[in-house]
């Protein structure tokens, strides 16, 4: 017998299973914080393999951003489309796309895969100095991407900005209710970050125009956060990639950025990175003083008196 031909270590590498891929639509973030690299961290601690996709380029430290360099939208899309060709995808992240012409395009490739969930993640674009650019960016996901999308993601007020911009109630609108102008146009799910809630507490809730289907409430801190909305996005992307149901893949998500947070680093003089890869590093302690196991050792259950809201 040879034993080689029977060594699980010798089979070839196209006869065992490929892990669940994803394509991120996203820009150039040269911190690392978010953009594709952030995709690219959060998907492959998660299990995936991403497929990223430069759509911009962001000019920016960890503290702010400056400005960007947009690529033409055909270059994006034959990044896109030559992938496609080849690899066969389990789900889609969107991020920032950089303008309107970029999002048409992106849209149309969405188009030509219905079946495949996509996750749309809504950052700020208060850095933008043209309103008009910013606001026909908004228009055209609005009009092009939605449609397309299963979970939006964005904290409470970014989203409202988007989906009620009329709002003019004394109360912020309640994940239901964005979820109801989301439905509208064509969006199946919200993922509302930052709900304010008492006691120093913050809600983040999934929910569909029929009501809120799950969330987690954690406590707030004041410590700033960038690429956490990033990292939530993309984790839920790679969980639904799995074949995760829904309201399972974001209790998952939240609970993966929670613990990012908590072990987050800062890298520069700006805010603090999360931790994508929190659980491969050993503890500085394996064990605690009274022998206990490290918990960040033990899985993504959060960590008990450690949680961090979204910002």
């Amino acid at each position: 017998m040879n034993p080689i031909a029977t060594d699980p270590a010798s089979e070839d590498p196209q006869d065992l299973p490929a892990p669940a891929c994803v394509m991120s639509f996203n820009a150039s973030d040269a911190t690392g914080a978010g953009g594709v690299a952030g995709d690219i961290a959060t998907i492959a601690a998660m299990g995936a393999h991403a497929l990223p996709v430069v759509a911009t380029i962001v000019m920016r430290d960890t503290a702010e951003v400056f400005e960007q360099v947009t690529l033409e939208a055909e270059a994006v899309t034959e990044q896109a489309r030559g992938v496609l060709e080849d690899v066969t995808i389990s789900a889609w992240k969107v991020g920032f796309l950089g303008n309107a012409e970029t999002v048409g395009a992106v849209a149309e490739v969405l188009s030509d895969y219905p079946d495949v969930p996509l996750v749309t993640y809504l950052p700020t674009l208060s850095w933008m100095d043209d309103e008009d650019e910013a606001q026909a960016y908004l228009d055209a996901l609005r009009e092009l991407v939605l449609p397309q999308t299963e979970v939006l993601v964005g904290n409470q007020k970014t989203l409202t900005d988007f989906l009620l911009p009329e709002w003019d109630a004394e109360r912020p609108p309640s994940a239901r209710e964005l979820a109801v102008a989301a439905g509208e146009h064509g969006a199946s799910y919200v993922l509302v970050t930052g709900v304010q809630l008492p006691n120093n507490q913050v809600d983040n809730v999934l929910a569909s125009p029929q009501g809120a289907i799950t969330g987690e409430k954690f406590e707030r801190f004041d410590t700033s956060f960038v690429g956490a909305g990033e990292t939530l996005s993309a984790a839920l992307a790679a969980l639904l990639a799995t074949g995760q149901e829904l309201h399972l893949a974001v209790s998952e998500a939240l609970a993966f950025l929670d613990q990012s947070l908590d072990a987050g680093f800062r890298p520069g003089m700006g805010s603090v990175v999360p931790d994508r890869f929190f659980w491969a590093l050993p503890p500085e302690d394996e064990e605690g003083e009274d022998g206990a196991e490290d918990p960040m050792a033990a899985g993504l259950e959060p960590a008990p008196g450690k949680p961090r809201s979204i910002h």
